[in-house]
């Protein structure tokens, strides 16, 4: 007590030095004399009063509380526009209480927010430093809230991650985190989290996080969830479990808004919470807040970056989205269809709307946005009804600018013009020639793999569905399956075919399983029958889709190959009993190389309970599938 009384006496005798400066020393050295009554009987009288300016000083220390009222000193804090107007308070002979130096400092960071310059000027300035210290030899007494900007505020004036004053603000924080409400924990982790990592306070992160993380039942606004899932969700796993868990108890309450950042951070965090994007779309469907056109497409991008299928969702969206079509960018259209695309969606209306924003603006669209849109279509195997000008308008804008393309890039477009269709024989040989596709053949990694599985589609497209094609053509030995292409898990679906056609033959030499073609494709089984329906061994005889083409004994006349195909759900699009394209290219191919078909589609498989169902399945598959052949 005895300390604060003195330090209250020293404000007022330089209070009363400035504001009255013709007054005798005599008279300056009685004035905490005189005004020592007023000080102690203010407690006990609120009556009590002091002449002048005085008066009005002590009244204010008499009220004064740990929330005061706005003083003089705040009020020239809050309206400074410079930087000089803060540092002046130091020798202008105001009286700076407890938090002034702190608010000054928060004043100080916000005007030179956008001034990096300014920033480095004001370090070096001696009046900045004198704050500083004023500041850490106060700290114990200021307030909360403005301790957790007061930090935020030294961060980004760039102090260095050395400074005592900067670690002596970090300690404080870390001795008050208990008492400290959760809205303060939560804007100290929005706003300097970042900060934190790079300068080396990882430990004040990790001791924040902690207690972000045993403290999440306190949250009671959507609008912290979502903050909080923004940017602290993915430093920690399990912080980010409780705010998915408080997500969930409060995405009743969230707008569009938050329903749009909420599934964006789960798409930037790779995280699929089943149950919370069950609830989303639930309110999305359910609630008829508008959408605007931003918020649909960044719906759009989360659902599709997380491969979450929801009808109803996808309807809505679609048809949120078709009116503004006109006034989308280009950029916006590639990317909304691209999003699509991978949600395996395919709404003609909409669809057919991207390709008509496209042929309005032929003249200004980019090729990467073209290709997005190429491997879009592709993906969904969709032939637009302008296709005609829509593919001579990507062939013009490919051209010579083709081969300018990222390889990998290069391999797509053409593999997506193959499964289109549409593909010319310049854009077969510029990615078909030796000295560009040797740098896939040793590829080992698994974008490498792929690519380089898709140059084998290429290649089965020139040799199969190209007869005028010339060359160049892949290398013999490249044809050869890798033993990848064999070692994928068994499906349950797999492996009840096999077993069921293993009883239908009867004889292990009669049929082979898991047939690694030279185009590309696995066959999940192949036979060969005669003339009279009957199976023939396939050993004895040539196989010219191997790799190397296998047995010596040409084809009896009138021998048709058989080849067994099993589409998983995966292979559809979504809700639709359509394959996508790289399916339909597999059954182009095979037909071009002189197979008949037996195509097994899990949605008439799983219909079938006992093995004697699924034999006589299979049986009448291959009869009808050899007279689609007769009938021809």
């Amino acid at each position: 007590m005895a300390t604060r009384l003195v330090r209250r006496c020293t404000c007022l005798l330089r209070e009363a030095t400035r504001l009255a400066p013709a007054v005798s020393p005599v008279s300056q050295l009685r004035l905490p004399q005189e005004t020592q009554k007023p000080l102690t009987s203010s407690a006990t009288s609120p009556s009590s009063r002091l002449p002048g300016p005085l008066s009005e000083l002590v009244e204010k220390e008499r009220v004064f509380t740990p929330y005061p009222g706005h003083q003089e000193v705040e009020q020239l804090i809050e309206k400074a526009t410079q930087p000089e107007e803060l540092l002046e308070l130091l020798g202008s002979g105001h009286c700076l209480q407890q938090n002034h130096a702190a608010l000054a400092l928060i004043q100080l960071s916000r005007l030179l927010s956008e001034k990096p310059k300014d920033k480095a000027t004001l370090i070096q300035d001696a009046r900045f430093w004198q704050l500083l210290h004023l500041v850490n030899s106060q700290i114990t007494v200021v307030w909360h809230g403005t301790l957790v900007k007061l930090l935020r505020s030294l961060y980004t004036l760039g102090l260095p991650a050395t400074s005592k004053d900067l670690r002596s603000v970090e300690q404080e924080v870390r001795w008050r985190m208990r008492r400290l409400k959760y809205k303060h924990l939560a804007f100290l982790a929005e706003s300097s989290a970042t900060y934190m990592q790079e300068q080396g306070s990882r430990e004040l992160l990790a001791e924040l996080l902690v207690h972000l993380e045993r403290r999440w039942a306190e949250i009671e606004d959507g609008r912290t969830v979502v903050a909080m899932m923004m940017k602290t969700g993915h430093l920690s796993e399990s912080l980010m479990n409780r705010l998915e868990d408080k997500c969930l108890e409060l995405v009743e309450q969230f707008g569009p808004e938050e329903l749009r950042k909420v599934l964006v951070t789960l798409a930037a965090q790779n995280r699929r919470s089943v149950p919370l994007l069950r609830a989303i779309s639930y309110h999305l469907v359910q609630k008829p807040f508008p959408l605007t056109k931003s918020i649909l497409l960044d719906l759009a991008y989360a659902y599709g970056k997380l491969g979450f299928h929801q009808t109803q969702v996808f309807q809505r969206l679609a048809a949120d989205l078709l009116p503004h079509t006109p006034s989308m960018t280009s950029s916006e259209v590639a990317r909304c269809t691209k999003s699509f695309a991978f949600l395996k969606w395919l709404n003609l209306p909409l669809f057919e709307a991207f390709v008509q924003h496209v042929l309005d603006r032929a003249q200004s669209i980019t090729l990467p946005h073209l290709c997005n849109m190429l491997l879009a279509f592709a993906r969904v195997n969709f032939r637009p009804e302008r296709e005609d000008p829509f593919f001579s308008l990507v062939h013009e804008k490919l051209g010579s600018k083709l081969v300018g393309l990222e390889p990998a890039l290069q391999v797509d477009v053409v593999w997506a013009l193959c499964v289109l269709q549409q593909v010319r024989e310049a854009e077969l040989q510029a990615v078909l020639r030796p000295e560009f596709h040797t740098q896939f053949l040793a590829g080992k990694s698994p974008k490498d793999q792929s690519t380089f599985q898709k140059l084998l589609h290429i290649n089965a497209t020139a040799q199969l569905e190209h007869p005028e094609y010339t060359g160049p053509l892949l290398p013999t030995s490249a044809l050869v399956p890798s033993p990848s292409a064999l070692e994928q898990k068994m499906t349950p679906l797999q492996k009840e075919l096999q077993e069921t056609l293993k009883g239908l033959l009867g004889s292990a030499d009669k049929g082979s399983f898991m047939v690694a073609t030279q185009y590309g494709w696995v066959l999940d089984a192949e036979v060969l029958l005669d003339t009279e329906s009957q199976l023939l061994p396939l050993r004895d005889f040539v196989a010219p889709h191997l790799a190397p083409p296998s047995g010596s004994q040409p084809l009896p006349p009138g021998a048709k190959r058989l080849a067994f195909l099993r589409w998983e759900f995966p292979n559809f699009n979504s809700r639709s009993k359509d394959l996508l394209g790289r399916f339909v290219l597999a059954r182009r191919h095979l037909l071009a190389a002189g197979f008949l078909l037996v195509d097994v589609p899990y949605y008439e498989w799983m219909e079938l309970k006992s093995e004697w169902q699924k034999s006589a399945y299979l049986k009448d598959k291959m009869r009808k599938a050899v007279a689609e052949e007769l009938a021809k």
